[in-house]
């Protein structure tokens, strides 16, 4: 489904990617771990058309898509929930969706993919006529997950998900992201509780300083290599 091939990217003219290779395959839940600054969210944001590509290739679908604009990248079924729960916050739960599915010009599919989303998440239905900045943490991040979803995508970006959420709201969010994917939804996340991700993930790469370090399965935690490459994984 999704395929990167020797991705050298970063902002402004520096370099943080130094040749990536990875792939998402269709039903995959691949997640991307490392230590802070090696690269994890540039490769999310790489994708979405939100860092400089200086060289490789992006393929989604048999499609290059590397540098197509953010709107069309929609258009072809990719969609990010960025890091740091950023929601509307003036704005409803239902406001939110609505701005979520921009691309749409149709109105009675907005309100169907809103009421699907709704059908998925009963605690946003709930909620739904609530400024987002009513909403505890927890919520906003599934509010921030839902805002893509209703996007129809194929493939999900999901940065930190996780961050500053209390163990209770964490674990329903990664059961939603579960959910997610039995859905039919590839899902490509950053994470920085790496024992959960890794847990959910088919196959998880390991990034350091700007390269894939290492790939593997739900044992790559128990690899001599891992604890090499990010300290105080046991």
């Amino acid at each position: 489904m999704l395929k990167i091939s020797s991705l050298k990217s970063g902002y402004d003219g520096m370099e943080i990617l130094r040749g990536v290779d990875i792939y998402v395959d269709p039903g995959e839940i691949v997640a991307l771990i490392g230590t802070n600054g090696a690269g994890k969210s540039t490769l999310l944001k790489s994708i979405f058309n939100l860092a400089d590509i200086y060289d490789g290739q992006i393929i989604f679908k048999d499609k290059d898509i590397t540098n197509l604009p953010t709107h069309d990248l929609i258009r072809e079924g990719i969609s990010f929930a960025p890091q740091g729960r950023l929601v509307f916050s003036d704005m409803t739960v239902f406001e939110n969706l609505e701005m979520g599915a921009f691309i749409f010009t149709d109105k009675e599919l907005v309100k169907r993919n809103i009421k699907d989303i709704f059908e998925k998440f009963p605690t946003l239905k709930a909620k739904q006529k609530h400024n987002a900045s009513t909403l505890s943490g927890g919520q906003q991040q599934l509010l921030s997950i839902a805002r893509a979803l209703v996007q129809n995508p194929e493939l999900l970006l999901l940065d930190e998900p996780s961050l500053g959420l209390s163990p209770i709201a964490m674990k329903e969010v990664f059961s939603k992201i579960v959910e997610i994917n039995h859905r039919s939804v590839s899902v490509l996340i950053v994470e920085q509780n790496v024992k959960q991700a890794v847990s959910i993930a088919n196959r998880t790469y390991i990034l350091e300083n700007g390269r894939v370090a290492l790939e593997g399965n739900k044992d790559i935690l128990k690899n001599p290599e891992t604890s090499q490459i990010y300290f105080g994984l046991k």
